[in-house]
């Protein structure tokens, strides 16, 4: 049955023109990046990795190697909170390796992150790491800069549910960090949230692209650009300006008259409407280039905006009527817009996300904008079209070149953004590309071999067994293989895989957050209790000393024997 399912939400995505990367995901647009392409020609690395968290809490992220033609499926954290808010973001670490970060939504004070053991390959991550902070966290945004190599830059929403930044130290022997400055806050606004885009020249500046609050609440909410060097840890307006020492404490923004006169450079966009970030990036011309909504007052009218900094001043100019909130849940977050991105290797390029008219009645479908070098548009055509289902909240991938995928957005129905009994069906949603390649997963191709009677160490084996948990015992062991064998530890369960005298436990639970379908809907730090999977099915295979475990189609353990 779910083979049949798969098949026919493959079917359903190439007629919507997309390919399927997952049937089951969904992101927020503020943690960034969401996807991105690993390029080491030393190496011989060349994957893209892609991120997502699906209504049953499991983070996941989908490496396609971009040489052999081949995609799987990674299991990076199990029974999270299921709440969009909580996708992955990912940075290449100097030695090639790949570090991903996740949080809460701003419930917990920490960040989670784990580290592949190997250059370029997330199919091997390591375990689970802490980043402990003072205050509640998410929307995790790393870099590292070139004038600084040797740490880590992450931007968050912290200290005061205000823009947030730290340096961390590389990861040491254990995959360690910590953080040798900071956190501080950035800004204070007059809002109670202001919400923040960044993007990094890749050298020394930190740009941050933010709204006075947010704009469910604040009318108007006004948008403005700063920009960190990490030099000296400072804050300036777009000429350079310096507004503050940011360990010296936040720089004061409002939105009155008195300081939107005094503060040009700073204030984007000062309209009476209630504005929204959705991408921060450089034109061709290193200058910034911002995507934004104004919605109306009484948010039922959205449009999409650029601003771009034209040498004096900030040229905001009008690019398309966006509707009004694209969900299916009419009550709750009316400012919600459908998506715009910006192509970050050819920043004349726009991707935005409107409703159309069609047999299925109003669809979001996603159209591509290209505008000349005045900021006209000079094309608008159609990346999806005939769509049953809303295409939503794109995101193109830096680095994309000939051949690479470039695009990939949300595609299904949205009821909310946790999972909950209010509205337990939460965001049904697919993550598809416009990608041509080769798609298909490694890990859901049949497997080759039936259960070995014995573990030969020069011996390869493929095979897939059901599990039902309930019958397992005490012990839980699921598969013995000579001195092999596979268990789940009944009171944690965590999958062990033990060889000899050495034991591997995973990090991910054989469990699911669908414990939060009849929970409240609310971020109040509690952990509820996973419900555990009760039947999966595992697949085992062992190729070249190295041992992999998948849950359901999803790669868990990596572990080389």
């Amino acid at each position: 049955m779910k083979k049949l399912l798969l098949c026919l939400c493959l079917l359903y995505c190439l007629a919507a023109k997309g390919a399927l990367v997952a049937d089951e995901g969904a992101w927020c647009w503020f943690a960034d990046p969401r996807a991105i392409n690993h390029t080491d020609t030393v190496r011989g690395i060349d994957n893209t990795y892609i991120g997502y968290i699906d209504i049953h809490g499991n983070i996941k992220a989908t490496q396609y190697d971009n040489l052999r033609r081949t995609k799987t499926d990674v299991l990076v954290r199990s029974a999270f909170q299921p709440d969009d808010h909580d996708n992955p973001t990912f940075l290449a670490l100097p030695d090639g390796r790949v570090m991903i970060f996740y949080s809460r939504h701003t419930d917990e004070p920490c960040f989670y992150y784990r580290i592949s053991r190997f250059p370029g390959d997330i199919t091997t991550l390591g375990s689970e790491h802490i980043i402990p902070t003072k205050d509640n966290t998410t929307y995790p945004s790393p870099f590292i800069l070139s004038d600084d190599p040797e740490h880590i830059y992450l931007c968050w929403r912290g200290i005061n549910w205000h823009p947030t930044i730290a340096r961390l130290t590389l990861p040491d022997e254990t995959d360690e960090v910590t953080i040798d400055y900071g956190p501080y806050q950035i800004v204070q606004t007059t809002g109670d949230r202001p919400y923040a885009k960044y993007h990094s020249d890749g050298a020394g500046r930190i740009g941050i692209a933010y709204t006075t609050g947010h704009p469910d609440v604040e009318s108007p909410n006004h948008l403005y650009y700063s920009y960190v060097d990490i030099s000296d840890r400072t804050l300036h307006d777009i000429t350079g300006r310096c507004l503050s020492t940011i360990s010296d404490g936040p720089f004061l923004i409002d939105k009155s008259e008195s300081f939107v006169k005094a503060n040009g450079k700073l204030v984007v966009d000062a309209s009476p409407y209630r504005d929204w970030v959705w991408q921060l990036t450089d034109d061709s011309e290193g200058r910034p280039l911002i995507a934004m909504t104004r919605i109306s007052t009484d948010k039922r009218s959205h449009n999409y905006y650029l601003a771009r900094w034209d040498d004096d001043e900030w040229d905001v100019r009008f690019v398309a009527h966006a509707g009004g909130h694209f969900h299916q849940s009419p009550e709750i977050e009316h400012c919600y817009s459908a998506g715009m991105a910006i192509d970050p290797d050819a920043p004349d390029n726009l991707y935005c996300s409107v409703p159309v008219s069609g047999a299925d009645g109003t669809v979001y479908e996603l159209l591509h904008y290209v505008f000349d070098p005045n900021g006209e548009v000079l094309s608008v055509t159609p990346v999806t079209e005939n769509s049953t289902k809303n295409n939503v909240r794109p995101f193109c991938l830096e680095g994309s070149g000939a051949g690479r995928l470039n695009l990939a957005w949300m595609q299904g129905d949205y009821y909310d953004w946790i999972v909950s009994r209010d509205r337990p069906k939460g965001y049904c949603t697919s993550i598809v590309t416009d990608f041509d390649g080769d798609f298909t997963c490694a890990s859901a191709q049949q497997p080759s071999s039936a259960v070995p009677a014995a573990f030969d160490p020069k011996s390869d084996f493929d095979f897939t067994v059901s599990v039902d948990t309930d019958s397992l015992g005490d012990k839980g062991e699921v598969v013995r293989i000579g001195k092999l064998s596979y268990r789940i530890d009944p009171s944690t369960l965590l999958p062990e895989v033990r060889y000899g005298k050495k034991s591997y436990v995973g990090t991910n639970r054989l469990a699911t957050a669908d414990t939060w379908r009849e929970q409240p809907r609310a971020t109040n730090g509690v952990w509820y209790e996973p419900t555990p999977l009760g039947r999966f099915t595992l697949r085992m295979t062992y190729n070249d000393g190295a041992l992999r475990t998948y849950i359901n189609g999803l790669l868990d353990q990596s572990i080389n024997l």
